[in-house]
């Protein structure tokens, strides 16, 4: 009311600080964002994947697709974006991922919105941080489950010293299982498969495990295009955008968004895992060291494991080590001295591909 004196609530949020999570919480995120041709468009411009699948409608239509699905990274980055102004947007640094699964494809037109269930908690030795679990769903418009995905992060505590409400560190499987790979992909019409069109003569047999794959190009990051990819994702997190606050950390300058490594270490990947076309699962990941502006990524690729999917004899698995290094080629794989990680890997990702057979 005009000239009312009682005071109102404040309409603006600081976002979640680690005291403010408590184990089991059930987090609906804002807001449901629909997919269109151009989100797909700018992500293009934004990293160049060449994946034939996600390149073509009418390539994906004639190995069975309604239509060119939307790249799995892109999905993963839009439902992350939607958790972070409740999870991370106090965050210190994103630790890993685990047990991500892609569970069915999803195309322009597709509304994403997301869930998480805060599945643990520990406080740092410091007293000034903890971790906290989350498992992250997202839906589409029908309610089906696109994308399920563990991660874990760092996050501020608002008053240092002040205990957790309760510690769990909870106990996440090492590798998605072969057997539950493939749901994220329909029955494919192999006839169809042109190996030259999508621009690799290697199939899923054509790879052994203990193989490793030099990318070979590099792409150097522009500050005006990690600033882009992550609004497009709607990620909020201060870290990317606020250069003002930035000068206080100790890098002095604003961190790129551990996903944008990842899509850029994915779509150098096409050189040589040309028909690597689906990410069906991430199986782990880490952020080994930052990135920022000005640095060039380079990456390169390790064969863990071949493996046929039960009742599927159109495609077939990779599971892959993705490792990313700035202003080092990769040409001697660079991965760890001993314990450490060698200078300049930023990111390595175990995940599973799909290939036709």
């Amino acid at each position: 009311m005009p000239g009312s004196t009682h005071q109102t609530l404040p309409k603006t949020s600081a976002g979640r600080f680690f005291e403010d999570f408590h184990l089991g919480d059930m987090i609906v995120h804002a807001t449901p964002r629909t997919v269109t041709s151009g989100d797909v468009s700018l992500y293009t411009a934004l990293y160049g994947p060449r994946f034939a699948v996600q390149s073509s409608d009418a390539f994906a239509r004639g190995i069975g697709y309604p239509a060119a699905p939307v790249d799995d990274m892109l999905v993963f980055h839009i439902v992350f974006g939607k958790t972070v102004p409740d999870v991370s947007i106090n965050a210190v640094a994103n630790l890993g991922y685990a047990d991500g699964r892609f569970l069915a494809p999803v195309f322009p037109g597709d509304t994403l919105s997301a869930t998480s269930e805060v599945i643990g908690l520990k406080q740092t030795s410091s007293g000034d941080a903890g971790i906290v679990y989350v498992r992250s769903v997202g839906r589409n418009q029908r309610a089906e489950i696109v994308l399920s995905y563990v991660r874990w992060v760092l996050v501020r505590k608002r008053q240092p010293g002040t205990p957790a409400h309760a510690e769990l560190v909870p106990d996440l499987p090492k590798a998605v299982p072969p057997e539950e790979l493939g749901q994220g992909c329909p029955l494919l019409d192999l006839s169809a498969y042109d190996d030259a069109l999508a621009g690799s003569p290697f199939r899923w047999g054509d790879y052994a495990a203990g193989e490793r794959i030099d990318h070979v190009d590099g792409m150097t990051v522009e500050e005006a295009e990690h600033q882009i990819a992550t609004r497009l994702y709607q990620n909020t997190a201060k870290v990317h955008f606020d250069a003002h606050s930035a000068r206080e950390t100790r890098f002095g300058k604003r961190l790129i968004y551990g996903g944008h490594v990842i899509s850029l270490a994915r779509a150098l990947s096409f050189n040589g895992l040309g028909n690597a076309f689906h990410i069906a699962a991430i199986n782990g990941g880490r952020h080994v060291a930052p990135l920022f502006a000005g640095d060039t990524v380079f990456a390169w690729s390790e064969v863990l494991e071949v493996a046929a999917l039960p009742g599927r004899r159109d495609v077939g698995a990779l599971r892959l080590r993705l490792v990313a290094a700035k202003n080092r080629t990769c040409a001697d794989h660079p991965l760890k001295s001993g314990d450490q990680y060698a200078t300049d890997v930023i990111l390595d990702l175990d995940y599973w591909a799909l290939l036709p057979r």
